[in-house]
């Protein structure tokens, strides 16, 4: 049983102390913080549960110590290779994966895709020390929804799964800047090498014009999901329910023919759907 205060081991010896963060440090806040709304998953009764995947021990001790620093998270268990996240995975129940990609005996997109198979409720985010365009959008085709780039802020890892664990994407913004730019540069050319409707058969035809069938209010809700917003954020700023937001993004599953937020947004990206 992993114990949640086991990173608060530092702490000010005086409330001026308390009160006064040092020069050059950030100050130090409520974990969870005081405004989180009950309807959120990742509750202090009933925390997003995660598991842990990387071979380098320095890193997984700091981002451990960060989960559990935060009572809305709860690090259920750790591996260090893809046998040992194999065996992890059938062996925890958890909701979200963070995942290195460059792991000793193999690759973490192996756990990805094997992640999906076994217990296809779960999120996945990757974490790896490069942005690199490729590996990102293949981590998103097999169903991650979040790449976080290693040291470069620690603290956004507990923030990182409740996103995902709510509907959301995490992303840096650089990086989704740079794979827009790239589906706007890619879709004309997609488009252009398309063969012609005359030469394709008929049920190629049909799953060619599905996209098109896409509501206005499909596209918006497509719209707001590429930018990271959670199901309950997305229903705030269109006045709808969570549960009708939830019901569009099936939707929009469906006629996509895709199963997960990242393949629906690329997808509608190359299509030039929005």
């Amino acid at each position: 049983m992993l114990n949640s205060n086991a990173a608060n081991a530092t702490q000010p010896t005086t409330t001026e102390e308390a009160n006064q963060p040092s020069a050059g440090q950030f100050a130090v806040h409520q974990s969870p913080p005081s405004m989180w709304p009950d309807f959120m998953a990742g509750q202090v009764e009933k925390p997003v549960r995660v598991l842990l995947v990387d071979d380098d021990p320095h890193m997984r001790r700091v981002i451990a110590q960060e989960l559990m620093a935060d009572e809305r998270t709860m690090l259920v268990g750790q591996a260090a290779s893809v046998r040992e996240g194999r065996k992890a995975i059938k062996q925890h129940e958890f909701d979200v994966l963070l995942v290195d990609l460059n792991l000793g005996d193999g690759e973490g997109f192996e756990l990805i895709d094997y992640l999906k198979t076994h217990r296809p409720g779960a999120e996945a985010i990757v974490i790896s020390i490069m942005e690199n365009d490729d590996q990102v959008l293949h981590a998103f085709e097999l169903g991650a929804t979040g790449y976080l780039v290693k040291n470069s802020w620690f603290g956004n890892y507990p923030q990182a799964v409740l996103q995902v664990a709510n509907g959301g994407a995490s992303i840096t913004p650089n990086l989704a800047r740079r794979l827009l730019q790239r589906f706007d540069h890619g879709a004309a050319p997609a488009t252009a090498a398309a063969p012609t409707p005359q030469a394709q058969p008929p049920v190629q035809q049909a799953a060619e014009h599905e996209p098109e069938r896409l509501s206005q209010r499909e596209k918006e809700v497509l719209r707001m999901v590429a930018s990271g917003y959670t199901s309950a954020e997305i229903g705030t700023q269109l006045q709808i329910s969570a549960l009708t937001v939830n019901t569009h993004i099936k939707n929009i599953y469906r006629k996509l023919q895709v199963r997960t937020r990242a393949q629906a947004v690329r997808f509608a990206s190359l299509r030039g759907l929005f």
